[in-house]
């Protein structure tokens, strides 16, 4: 043992969401234990502050399992020890009022990030807890076995600013989104070496980019709602209705960021993947058909779809299928009119490539769950390492889900490391 090392008892690694949770958490469990949290990055919570658009999607009024890709049935489990009720409650304790949007996302009252990553700091200052900032984790060092020869606690944690010397571990250093908030992807090095694995990963939540001969630049800015279906390997495998962004690059908004992991992880495996865009989500081809021939015959098709879409977006449709926005619908013959119907309920999307880390809100992979205990967030293959966030193979979809399962997972480790430290305690009596 390196007698020279900090000696604390339990070492958080990462300051972001699901860390500072943690941290909270493990303290209001055992408030005379010394809890250090250690972060790579100079400043902590970058990623909690631009979130939401600088406004924090703190959680969503309704959560549940299958808002989540991952094992459901450990992810109910651990939603259901803090759900939304009480992340309201616990965020108002600390001063945070949350109010309700017509989306179903909770943002606090002052829609500003900064009140939620000010209110966490601050709670964690004032339970004594140590946060380290500039501190990037290069090893984690079981100095221990247990009696079935697994490796154990206490460890060495090795630093760029020094060593610490810990009884428990919680990893909680995220994903690869965002890596400039300091969630490159590092954690899952120092767990890999541990023993654990890590499934294949890939950005979440991200914008896709579509091909540059195709006409969304044109419509850039230009939001509606629509159907999203992604097809893998010629099979329809996600469906899915929200909002969608035109953009000079391409589609974001709620309902591409969400529809965006299929893509990604289909295009990454090898697999063809492909995106169409039903533009009119309460019609299938053929209703959408019948609609147009039910139309009076001598409007005009702009005028028939002015209801539903800006003159532009009209427009460049019809510019798109070959025909003119100020044809009668009365002259279309039948190949012209299926033309239109399918481009309005099955319009292929030439999706190339998405944004990348930079863009995306989460990690889609991680540490598998299966690798967990669920009830104190604890590793089956170290013991005295838990996990918690978004370092898991755990994640949601848009609107705070990903919040809230930083949230609880957070508290099922803080609280699970503390009871399981007690225990250690007890046994060496």
């Amino acid at each position: 043992m390196n007698m020279l090392a900090k000696q604390v008892d339990l070492v958080i690694v990462g300051a972001g969401a699901a860390g500072l949770a943690t941290a909270i958490f493990a303290s209001q469990a055992a408030p005379d234990k010394k809890i250090v949290i250690l972060d790579a990055a100079k400043k902590v919570g970058t990623k909690i502050l631009v979130s939401g658009g600088g406004r924090c999607n703190v959680t969503h009024t309704r959560v549940i399992p299958r808002d989540y890709h991952g094992s459901q049935k450990i992810i109910r489990n651990i939603l259901a020890g803090f759900n939304v009720k009480q992340t309201i409650d616990w965020f108002a304790e600390m001063g945070v009022k949350l109010k309700e949007e017509d989306t179903g996302k909770l943002f606090p009252v002052t829609d500003s990030a900064q009140t939620v990553l000010d209110a966490l700091l601050n709670r964690c200052k004032a339970l004594g807890i140590e946060i380290q900032p500039d501190s990037r984790v290069r090893q984690i060092m079981p100095m221990s076995k247990a009696d079935d020869q697994q490796a154990s606690g206490p460890f060495e944690i090795q630093t760029d600013t020094g060593n610490v010397i810990a009884q428990r571990v919680v990893v909680c250093t995220g994903g690869r989104s965002l890596p400039k908030s300091g969630s490159d992807g590092s954690g899952w090095a120092l767990v890999k070496r541990l023993g654990h694995t890590v499934t294949d990963t890939y950005p979440a939540l991200v914008p896709l980019v579509l091909d540059s001969s195709f006409f969304h630049a044109k419509l850039s800015g230009i939001s509606h709602e629509v159907t999203l279906h992604t097809h893998v390997d010629g099979k329809r495998v996600d469906s899915r209705t929200g909002s969608m962004l035109w953009t000079h690059f391409g589609i974001s908004g709620p309902v591409a960021m969400d529809a965006s992991r299929f893509w990604v992880m289909a295009h990454g495996q090898g697999q063809k993947a492909a995106l169409f865009c039903q533009l009119l989500p309460e019609m299938h081809f053929d209703s959408c058909e019948k609609w147009l021939m039910d139309q009076e015959p001598k409007m005009t098709v702009s005028r028939i779809l002015a209801k539903y879409f800006p003159t532009r977006m009209v427009e460049i449709l019809c510019d798109h299928v070959g025909m003119g926005a100020d044809r009668v619908i009365g002259q279309l013959n039948r190949d012209m009119r299926r033309k239109l119907s399918h481009a309005l309920t099955a319009l292929a999307l030439p999706v190339v490539n998405d944004r990348g880390w930079n863009a995306a809100e989460v990690t889609a992979g991680g540490v598998p769950l299966a690798e967990i205990n669920f009830r104190t967030m604890g590793s089956r293959i170290v013991d005295g390492l838990h996990f918690a966030g978004e370092v898991l193979d755990v994640d949601g979809r848009i609107g705070g889900f990903n919040f809230q399962w930083a949230w609880a997972s957070g508290k099922q480790a803080g609280e699970g490391a503390m009871r399981a430290l007690m225990d250690d305690d007890a046994g060496t009596c």
